[in-house]
């Protein structure tokens, strides 16, 4: 068990998002606490080091119900974020483990590596810090603005695994928990860990697409193949199960093969 851990929270949804006040009060008294944030809605920055370049932090008092956090936000994207605050506000004190989230809105299957969400945890993980990124399940239309949302449920998953992390549960080979509650979760809701699914779970639709169409006018939708969705996947667990997902991550992306197997394959069919 860490004694005295020091967290970092973070988010791509903004400094004044609930959500990120929900993650915040949910560990606030495990330890202490730093957040670093955009300054602003950066949904779907993926791991992108975007931004005002010319920005740096401006330090805050962050009031929440159980007293005051240090604080800082700076408008670039979460990785950024994340990287920007390892090099400077924690450069004398890493943290023991960074949170991102809690994000408005699920993050599953083959596309979370454009989530900013996703893409700040694995920027921590990549500097050898355990990282956890939570996302509630909500309506599209909540995914880029602050809607009223039930926090309670996805907060006391949060501190569940925080507190497991804490205590030393993470195996080093997993650099990222992903979590993903369902928005009909309650405590009682059971929890499995899942694999990343390779199918698509958000989809972009426009009635007759041509060269010019504007991107836009595409509309995002949940479109979930059942024909193809592997069992045991995070998107399966969401969406069939209804239960809540627990993903672990790598930033190994090597494939999973026989080097052996694969070089005599690559050689025999070599021209």
């Amino acid at each position: 068990m860490i004694k005295h851990p020091h967290l970092a929270i973070t988010n791509d949804d903004g400094i004044d998002s609930p959500g990120l006040r929900a993650a915040v009060e949910a560990v606030a008294d495990l330890g202490t606490l730093t957040v670093v944030a955009p300054t602003d809605q950066q949904t779907a920055t993926g791991r992108g080091m975007t931004g005002n370049r010319q920005s740096g932090f401006r330090r805050f008092d962050y009031r929440y119900s159980g007293g005051v956090a240090t604080a800082y936000h700076c408008p670039c994207s979460p990785a950024q974020v994340v990287r920007h605050a390892l090099l400077t506000v924690f450069r004398q004190e890493r943290p023991d483990l960074f949170i991102s989230g809690i994000n408005y809105g699920e993050n599953l299957g083959n596309m979370v590596t454009c989530s900013g969400t996703v893409g700040a945890a694995l920027e921590a993980a990549s500097h050898r810090i355990p990282a956890i990124a939570v996302s509630k399940q909500t309506d599209i239309a909540s995914h880029h603005r602050y809607t009223d949302q039930k926090w309670e449920v996805t907060a006391y998953f949060l501190r569940i695994f925080v507190e497991k992390i804490l205590s030393g549960s993470l195996l080093p080979d997993v650099d990222v928990l992903k979590i993903d509650v369902p928005a009909d979760a309650t405590e009682r809701t059971d929890w499995k860990l899942t694999t990343l699914s390779r199918t698509a779970y958000y989809s972009r639709f426009i009635d007759n697409p041509a060269f010019d169409s504007r991107i836009c006018d595409f509309e995002t939708r949940i479109s979930v193949d059942s024909d193809r969705l592997e069992v045991g996947s995070d998107i399966h667990a969401l969406a069939v199960e209804r239960i809540v997902s627990v993903t672990p991550l790598s930033i190994d992306l090597t494939s999973r093969v026989s080097f052996s197997d694969l070089h005599s394959k690559l050689n025999r069919e070599s021209p």
